[in-house]
């Protein structure tokens, strides 16, 4: 397979949710002087790129996701001066930096969304989605995915504007070139002072239907995704981007695509089309529908997880480039999710590892994944700081009668404060988050799940991740391999092969908490790495993953010839 090389693809990513990494001013929330901080952690573990949730200046109605200010620094964050420091030393350390470009939607308390709301045209009037209403309301039944309409009424203009997500998030009006050409001059600002790239806010949505038709009903409301994602002109002005910033440029760029299939990723990141580096699916994140879309605390099916792993890697092979991750800022912690965090927690933990790290694509770890860090379990609503959450909350248990106590269960399943809680540097207060009052509670487990002591211990999951980055690095075929299914039928296992040139790895992972039978293990092959420390036998123990390597004579040619 002829794939070009990128530097981005032989990476390994690492995000950063700045509000709960390290607080180096006891103001109890992250900042990013804490990320100066903990540099030498990171280089450490062995990561290439740090992806920053955002930093610009925000009123944080949603944790920064609500831009006032594209070129000026969050007051909670920091300066500018510090952006600058962390740019210096990270890149001093051979680390990438790498923003979050949020740009479907501002803040309404942005310069742009202020003038927009006059009742007098001005420059930047259509600078948003102004509709008029409709019979006395808003123009279409859409609902908002932070729950409530789509739509509100502004005084002051005496129109409707949409947003997608939360009323103090406008949707910016994309079919205006003015607003198009504002968005590029700020992407090159931020390219010129020495960034690495951008990772998009939720790209696929900034081209809507303009006819704006009713949605089909989905509880209160009519469902707006279909008329807002993969809109008519997503392509094109992503493609005019790519013409007019990004191809000018050597940074790696990834756009979150809510809903995409694998037709439309093909199209957003495909070698040909000029347009992304890769693209975030969340198919694998998206397994278990209740009746309230992700509110659901039931638990995910093996063979319908294999089923899309299987079906991302084989469809976008020699094609486009896969984005691979368990978790983010938006999604509860891996080894809660998808592995065992009571028990076999540190197994799971690594066995998820594996298993992601070994396919084909840039992978990507969230802060504190490589802790083994879990959900958060709140037992109050009170602990709760996420505005999604908190809205589904009331909307589901005061306007729809779900009960409060299979509420607080799905919150605790799925809500995305689980992801949000502080980093756990040690047993110290605070998990040595900060020395003052964090700004959402530290998860219990502190004392026995922190960063100090894993650094010490040799079998910690810290330092599995630290030989799996490694690993990354010195072998070709885990970037660059075929990949190729195996056991499909399996109800337990997950296991592939990766191939280049010759050389050849075996990948098993068992997502039981049970023993199973493999046909795959093997007493004489060569392990590369294992999450148990001694040999599989006849069964693959409780999440066990295994890795072998073969590598023949004549790939061992090719790499002398190659002068590798």
């Amino acid at each position: 397979m002829n794939i070009c090389k990128n530097w981005w693809k032989e990476a390994v990513v690492y995000q950063i949710y700045v509000r709960s990494f390290k607080d180096s001013n006891g103001d109890g929330i992250g900042d990013l002087m804490g990320i100066v901080e903990k540099l030498d952690y990171l280089k450490y573990l062995g990561v290439d790129v740090l992806w920053l949730t955002p930093v610009y200046q925000s009123p944080n109605c949603d944790n920064g996701y609500d831009i006032s200010d594209y070129r000026s620094i969050m007051k909670e964050f920091g300066t500018m001066e510090d952006f600058d420091l962390l740019l210096e030393e990270s890149h001093k350390r051979g680390i990438k930096i790498i923003m979050d470009l949020v740009v479907n939607h501002t803040s309404d308390e942005h310069e742009w969304f202020v003038k927009s709301r006059s009742p007098e045209p001005n420059p930047y009037w259509n600078y948003y989605i102004w509709r008029d209403g409709r019979d006395g309301k808003a123009p279409n039944n859409w609902g908002s995915w932070f729950s409530g309409p789509a739509w509100t009424y502004d005084e002051n203009r005496k129109q409707y504007y949409l947003h997608i997500f939360a009323p103090k998030q406008p949707d910016l009006n994309w079919d205006n070139p003015q607003v198009r050409e504002e968005v590029y001059s700020m992407m090159r600002w931020w390219l010129d002072k020495g960034i690495d790239g951008f990772r998009m806010d939720v790209i696929d949505m900034i081209s809507k239907t303009e006819a704006f038709p009713d949605g089909e009903i989905h509880g209160l409301y009519g469902d707006l995704a279909p008329y807002c994602i993969h809109g008519p002109h997503a392509h094109d002005y992503l493609r005019e981007m790519n013409e007019k910033v990004l191809s000018c440029y050597d940074i790696m760029t990834v756009g979150e695509t809510p809903c995409v299939t694998l037709e439309e990723a093909r199209k957003y990141a495909g070698y040909d089309r000029h347009e992304l580096g890769m693209v975030f699916q969340f198919e694998h994140v998206e397994l278990v529908k209740g009746k309230y879309g992700k509110w659901s605390d039931e638990r995910f099916d093996v063979r319908k997880l294999k089923e899309v792993l299987d079906k991302w890697q084989t469809g976008m092979q020699g094609i486009a480039w896969n984005s691979l991750f368990w978790s983010n800022h938006d999604q509860p912690r891996a080894v809660s999710r998808f592995g065992d965090d009571g028990t076999y927690r540190v197994e799971s933990a690594k066995m998820l590892a594996t298993c992601l790290h070994m396919l084909q694509g840039t992978p990507y770890i969230y802060q504190g994944e490589e802790l083994g860090m879990t959900n958060a379990y709140f037992e109050n609503l009170s602990d709760y700081r996420d505005v999604e959450s908190l809205n589904a909350y009331h909307e589901l248990v005061e306007e729809l009668g779900e009960s409060h106590a299979d509420m607080m269960r799905y919150l605790k399943a799925i809500s995305r404060d689980n992801a949000r809680t502080p980093v756990q540097w040690n047993d110290g207060e605070n998990a040595g988050f900060t020395d003052g009052t964090p700004w959402i509670a530290v998860n219990r487990n502190y004392r026995t799940i922190n960063a100090e002591a894993q650094i010490r211990d040799e079998n910690s999951v810290l330092n599995y991740y630290k030989r799996l980055i490694a690993l990354r690095h010195e072998k070709p075929v885990i970037v660059y391999g075929d990949y190729h299914m195996l056991l499909k039928e399996d109800p337990d296992v997950f296991a592939y092969e990766r191939t280049l040139d010759g050389a050849k790895l075996t990948v098993i992972c068992n997502f039981a908490d049970h023993e199973v039978e493999c046909p795959l293990l093997s007493n004489d092959a060569e392990i590369l790495i294992s999450n148990y420390q001694d040999r599989a036998q006849n069964v693959l123990r409780p999440f066990e993953a295994v890795v072998y390597e073969t590598v023949s004579l004549s790939s061992c040619w090719h790499l002398r010839a190659a002068g590798c």
